[in-house]
């Protein structure tokens, strides 16, 4: 509906993180137990995990998307068969197997320093676009606001709260992710399903993320006929 610049190759920062989610969802560990260790905890974004815990999958997509955890994200990459290195591998092989070729992913958190990552508009677009249709936990975790993971025996307690922009003051925004480094500036994926239509809008290298998705999803509707709903 409408596109600026959407070939282009921009650094996405966290928004790699929807690959990642993908990657571990698609490649379940059978006892659904996860390993963190201290080579895991990195990067300021964190869910806040320590070395020795244990947690399920669920409870890091939690941790991975709703507070951009690279320790989340580090310890889904480093329990993958073969390590961080083949996680990383499987991330460009998807990316390959969806038809895109202008993305290159070099680690799992988004973080900089790490090589050369990059990804376009629409290759985010598809990327979403799988993960969406493809995966009813992803769209579980994304659309919540806070959740709570209780204390087990092998993992301290957890309260999450989504830092994606709009979920609770756009109807019918459904989240997904922010992404900001100084390189990439500020980058949102967001998910949109209102009046019969669900809409995803992508920026990368933005300087006002909140307001110009706003001005994009309004577009998008008045572009199918369909008025905006009254939003902050």
């Amino acid at each position: 509906m409408f596109a600026k610049n959407a070939k282009e190759k921009l650094p996405m920062a966290s928004i790699t993180k929807i690959m990642t989610a993908i990657i571990a969802l698609e490649n379940k560990k059978k006892d659904d137990k996860y390993f963190v260790t201290h080579k895991d905890l990195v990067g300021e974004n964190s869910m806040g995990l320590t070395a020795g815990e244990v947690l399920s999958l669920r409870e890091l997509l939690y941790g991975l998307m709703l507070r951009s955890g690279n320790d989340a994200a580090e310890t889904l990459a480093n329990n993958f068969p073969g390590g961080r290195t083949k996680f990383i591998e499987t991330m460009n092989n998807k990316v390959k197997a969806l038809g895109l070729s202008d993305t290159n992913f070099t680690n799992p958190t988004g973080l900089e320093g790490d090589g050369k990552q990059y990804t376009t508009a629409y290759d985010l677009i598809v990327i979403t676009k799988y993960a969406v249709l493809n995966f009813s936990l992803f769209d579980e975790v994304v659309s919540t606001f806070d959740y709570n993971i209780p204390r087990t025996k092998t993992h301290k307690a957890y309260f999450l709260e989504n830092e994606t922009n709009l979920i609770t003051s756009y109807p019918g925004v459904k989240g997904v992710k922010t992404g900001y480094t100084p390189e990439a500036g500020l980058c949102l994926v967001t998910y949109l399903d209102y009046g019969g239509h669900k809409i995803i809008g992508i920026l990368l290298g933005s300087d006002n993320r909140r307001d110009e998705m706003k001005e994009l999803l309004d577009y998008s509707l008045r572009s199918l006929v369909v008025e905006p709903p009254a939003h902050d």
